[in-house]
């Protein structure tokens, strides 16, 4: 079974700056592309930032300039380092992976729990 575990949430004034973390955890075998997603209320869920396994990224154009993702494939972690926080980024923020669990078959979508991240103006 694969577990993926956010931690770095919390309240933050606006300007202010947080990291959120995922570890991976668990049977992998391997991670190829890992992602932040977020979710307003009354909103749909929007990526947030990609990562590949070879490090390329991209962002959304609302995060672009103030967000950056990096991972650890040592510690099997994606991070999302979030600074200059403004009150639309107020959502709960979830972790996805794209992991296999063997040499063989397909590799599969992973999600964690979701972290709140809640920016007062």
């Amino acid at each position: 079974q694969v577990q993926l575990v956010e931690s770095g949430g919390g309240l933050v004034q606006a300007g202010g700056s947080l990291t959120l973390s995922c570890a991976a955890s668990g049977s992998i075998f391997s991670i190829n592309a890992m992602a932040w997603y977020r979710q307003a209320p009354g909103k749909q869920r929007e990526l947030v930032a990609h990562i590949t396994g070879g490090s390329n990224t991209n962002y959304a154009d609302s995060v672009k300039g103030r967000f950056t993702i990096s991972r650890d494939n040592a510690k099997n972690t994606v991070y999302l380092q979030m600074n200059a926080l403004k009150p639309e980024d107020t959502a709960v923020y979830y972790c996805n992976a794209v992991i296999k669990i063997s040499w063989v078959g397909a590799p599969h979508d992973y999600w964690g729990q979701g972290t709140q991240v809640t920016v007062s103006s």
